[in-house]
Formats: C-alpha cells, sequence, structure tokens
C-alpha cells in the first residue's frame, strides 16, 4: 500500500490548492516483510526529472533535526 501526500507550507489547511512551483511529493510504501519507505520528489518533475531528482529513505533510518544540528 502506498500514500502521496504534498509536502507544502499549508498542507495541513489546503494541499491541493495550487501547490508552489518548489512543492514535494511524500510516497510511502507500506511493506509485510520489511521497513516501509518514503520517497520525497519534485511535484512538478517532469519524466526525466522522476528519476533523478529523489531520495528515498526507511523506516527506521530517519533521525530528529534536532539531533543533527
Amino acid at each position: 500500500m502506498s500514500a502521496d501526500c504534498p509536502l507544502t507550507s499549508n498542507a495541513g489547511t489546503a494541499p491541493f490548492a495550487d501547490p508552489p512551483a518548489e512543492a514535494l511529493v511524500a510516497t510511502v510504501v507500506e511493506y509485510d516483510d520489511e521497513p516501509d519507505e518514503c520517497t520525497i520528489y519534485p511535484l512538478h518533475a517532469d519524466e526525466d526529472e522522476r528519476v533523478t531528482s529523489w531520495i528515498s529513505a526507511k523506516r527506521g533510518s530517519y533521525v530528529q533535526l534536532d539531533e543533527m544540528r
């Protein structure tokens, strides 16, 4: 199962109302036999950008921002 969610500053109030050009989308894929995986990519990416402009992380590999500052 997967879920897509735009990552915009107003996502809590209007997630699909005219997102900015630099908006990102997070897709979470849930697995039964391995950690879930979140992939973040540009919302308005063309076909070529979609295969090169993304980052993925598995559940358990995330850290709090405060820990890395």
